[in-house]
């Protein structure tokens, strides 16, 4: 059963419950951990905020969810400031990495607990246990108590709890974490499956796990210093990064040097010199010898020739590794090392055989250092 939002006054509507940061600047005494940062989270959106250790992600929901006060700037959801508001008074639910949950309490004991804190009805809050448990699939494990639950179960319950409530925002920070990779993954289905049945929730989900961005996310955002170097739909942050950082934090990349050697015949693309080969690439009609880099994708590139794979550069091979579904080839291209990974290898090639390198113009993108 979906969690149909009500219009009494006893909870929250997701209507308008998108997220505005206005210029918003923390800092711990002299310390700015979040420049000033202006973004929108549109009502129902997932976004994901990702970054290494410090770079300011965890900050920006800490100063969401009230934890965290803002030097300067604003904080709305919807039309509401929130900037100086109480974070019980938010309407927000949170999620953090070690649940949080109370030992002595049943599954249903800690999911009511933000229902009972506010003084709901018995029967407002049997029927919303109900409803969170049954989304979450925990309504067998009720009158279990969290030591009696797997890591997973636990952090199942923790967003029961969070739900329950009919927040307008729910916050995740790196809530899955603290969890072995099978069930990690496992994890991510079910919160991609949560706001399926929850359509109208706007999620913030805080982690440093590039898969878990991707999965999750409708929009990414990517933190480093204090500031939001990326930001956007997460397909297009991926094959068109803006930037080399943007680039390797959302995964592997080849970050090659290239000079601008003037427009191509094909709309949108431009010729480059990348280690002393001419190739196409995406990008913007730059000045001739501009200096930049090229993205390219290990598994955007190919030993075979096809007729969108038109860019080649000779390579030596330098060391070959099998994981499971992908062949991963370390290649050699002048001075510079070339990460390959190819589905089907045959005949597999041997440590220092010439090979040449096949990737498609689409794929070859131009980005900033």
């Amino acid at each position: 059963m979906l969690m149909k939002r009500k219009t009494s006054s006893s909870t929250q509507t997701t209507e308008h419950s998108g997220i505005t940061l206005e210029s918003l600047r923390v800092s711990y005494h002299d310390n700015v951990v979040l420049k000033p940062l202006s973004l929108t989270i549109e009502s129902g959106e997932i976004l994901v905020l990702i970054g290494p250790s410090g770079s300011g992600k965890t900050t920006v929901l800490r100063a969401i969810a009230g934890f965290a006060q803002p030097d300067s700037g604003r904080i709305l959801i919807g039309d509401t400031d929130i900037t100086h508001l109480p974070p019980y008074q938010r309407g927000l639910g949170m999620v953090v990495q070690n649940y949080a949950l109370f030992p002595h309490m049943k599954v249903e004991e800690n999911v009511a607990f933000g229902l009972r804190a506010q003084k709901q009805p018995k029967a407002l809050i049997n029927e919303r246990v109900t409803e969170a448990l049954k989304i979450v699939g925990m309504t067998d494990y009720a009158t279990r108590y969290p030591h009696q639950l797997s890591g997973g179960q636990q952090q199942r319950v923790a967003i029961a709890r969070a739900i329950a409530v009919r927040p307008r925002v729910l916050l995740l920070d790196e809530p899955l974490s603290a969890l072995d990779a099978q069930i990690r993954h496992n994890m991510v289905e079910e919160i991609a499956r949560l706001h399926h049945e929850l359509p109208d929730l706007t999620i913030l989900y805080v982690t440093h796990d590039q898969t878990e961005a991707l999965a999750l996310g409708d929009k990414i955002g990517i933190m480093k210093d204090g500031y939001m170097v990326a930001h956007g739909e997460k397909n297009a942050l991926y094959h068109q990064p803006p930037n080399r950082f943007a680039a390797e934090f959302l995964g592997r990349a080849n970050i090659l040097p290239a000079t601008v050697l003037g427009a191509s015949a094909k709309v949108g693309q431009i010729s480059v010199s990348c280690l002393g080969t001419l190739i196409e690439a995406q990008g913007a009609d730059l000045r001739t010898g501009t200096h930049k880099l090229v993205c390219i994708r290990p598994q955007h590139i190919s030993l075979s020739s096809r007729s969108d794979t038109t860019n080649q550069l000779n390579a030596t091979l330098r060391s070959i590794s099998w994981k499971g579904d992908l062949t991963h080839l370390i290649c050699q291209v002048a001075n510079e090392t070339i990460s390959v990974a190819i589905t089907h290898l045959h005949p597999s090639p041997r440590i220092g055989d010439q090979l040449t390198l096949w990737f498609s113009p689409a794929n070859t993108i131009l980005i900033e250092a």
